[in-house]
């Protein structure tokens, strides 16, 4: 009988290579474009480096403003040199006008300071209630009237350090007081006078202490006493922070700024 031989049939895998895919030509990077560079602008001047007044210019700016208002007056409404105090106190951080509607019927109860003790804190913030930080100026307007009843013999006296002793008075309280209830030649200065001092080249300063020294300085003594209201109203209606008219300014012939409008 044959025998049936198998043949066992294995496979031979063909071992497989890969060709390895062609490299992608490098391409090159573009160069950032430069950037277009502005010119730089010329750099201000600096109001000090700016030729100073001279007193002839001096003498002439505060001649018109004297032609202009022979009597300049604050615009805070008082009856004597308390309320006139006690108003100058609330004004920090706050208009004349809104400092004038409270106070106008509350001077009418309370014009002394005995008069303002006795009304007390709590109903002397009901009359200041619509001024900002009217219960730290209460506070304030009540212990200053204790002082000047316990130390002055309830009047407002007549030295800056004894007026800068009562409490919520400093400096530009003094010098208001000074000026408009005893006549000092005293030159108090808010942010108007401030920024007008620097902003026409008068007296430049980073404090309003160095404005104060430097206006008295150049202001002759015969324009002392109206000096700090000229300046005031000039600031607050004329010399205006965001936009000063310069076409209007009595004074822009001479004013040093350099971005004036004329």
């Amino acid at each position: 009988m044959p025998v049936l031989i198998v043949h066992q049939y294995i496979p031979i895998m063909a071992k497989i290579t890969r060709k390895p895919a062609p490299r992608k030509a490098a391409v090159p990077k573009k160069k950032a474009k430069p950037v277009a560079t502005k010119p730089k602008a010329p750099a201000k001047k600096s109001l000090k480096a700016i030729k100073p007044w001279t007193p002839a210019e001096v003498h002439e700016v505060f001649s018109r403003f004297r032609k202009a208002n022979p009597e300049p007056k604050g615009e805070l409404e008082h009856v004597n040199p308390f309320t006139l105090l006690v108003a100058v106190v609330l004004s920090a951080q706050a208009t004349d006008a809104g400092v004038n509607k409270a106070t106008r019927a509350l001077f009418e109860v309370a014009d002394t300071p005995q008069k303002m003790l006795e009304l007390g804190e709590e109903r002397l913030r009901e009359y200041i209630k619509t001024i900002g930080l009217y219960r730290t100026k209460a506070k304030n307007v009540i212990a200053l009237s204790a002082k000047l009843l316990s130390e002055f013999g309830g009047q407002v006296p007549r030295t800056r350090a004894g007026i800068e002793s009562l409490p919520g008075a400093g400096r530009k309280t003094a010098n208001v007081v000074l000026n408009m209830a005893f006549g000092e030649h005293t030159m108090a200065v808010d942010t108007h006078v401030f920024r007008v001092g620097n902003r026409t080249g008068l007296a430049p300063g980073k404090t309003p202490l160095e404005v104060e020294l430097g206006l008295e300085k150049v202001i002759p003594a015969e324009f002392m006493l109206h000096a700090h209201h000229w300046l005031i109203l000039h600031g607050r209606y004329t010399c205006l922070a965001r936009k000063p008219r310069c076409e209007v300014c009595l004074i822009n012939d001479l004013c040093r700024w350099p971005e004036k409008t004329v």
